[in-house]
């Protein structure tokens, strides 16, 4: 039953040009309204820290656009996503909340044991790599956010929450979201480097 209500329904051709002529009868400006609806999606999932804003902008127009398919008369589409978008938050939010229990209770994601080889110096060059492709904001946080050990840390990621005006929460996802993010740069920096070069 939960499958059932999980299932997406998926934007068609029609449903997609239907979107289109509510937003107007030209369809070059409804296109460059379409995206500039899109873009403000992003943003606003960006701003509450939403792990991914694209597809929950997509979620919020696809929502839109099946409304539209079902008959439902929309007079501002832009202003109807906004709104789909704030329900859409609040059920990250609840979801956040049921995750964030068990967050608090998970140990610090630890690197799996390995032979300390030569490859030492490969690691730390390939992770610096990772974290120069990261924004400054991103560097700055995943940086601090590991620094210090145990009351300092805890103080330190309380200081980071008000800083990036982050819940708890919210700030350890996002500390999880990078950290995984440059586990994997730096791994496909080193097969790079270990594989033969093509």
């Amino acid at each position: 039953m939960e499958n059932a209500a999980r299932e997406k329904w998926a934007l068609t051709q029609q449903a997609f040009d239907g979107l289109l002529a509510a937003l107007g009868p030209d369809r070059d400006k409804a296109a460059d309204r379409y995206l500039e609806i899109r873009r403000n999606l992003v943003r606003m999932f960006e701003w509450r820290g939403c792990a991914t804003p694209d597809d929950y902008a997509d979620e919020a127009i696809n929502r839109c656009a099946r409304k539209l398919a079902e008959g439902e008369q929309i007079r501002d589409v832009a202003t109807y996503c906004v709104g789909v978008a704030r329900m859409l938050l609040r059920e990250m939010s609840r979801d956040q909340a049921h995750r964030a229990r068990s967050l608090e209770d998970a140990p610090e994601p630890q690197t799996p044991p390995h032979d300390p080889a030569d490859d030492s110096a490969q690691r730390v060059e390939c992770l610096r790599r990772c974290l120069n492709q990261l924004t400054p904001e991103n560097r700055d946080l995943i940086l601090a956010y590991y620094q210090g050990d145990k009351s300092a840390k805890i103080q330190n990621r309380k200081g980071l929450s008000q800083l990036f005006g982050l819940r708890g929460s919210t700030l350890r996802m996002r500390a999880l979201r990078l950290r995984e993010s440059l586990q994997q740069c730096s791994e496909n920096c080193l097969q790079h480097q270990g594989g033969p070069s093509t």
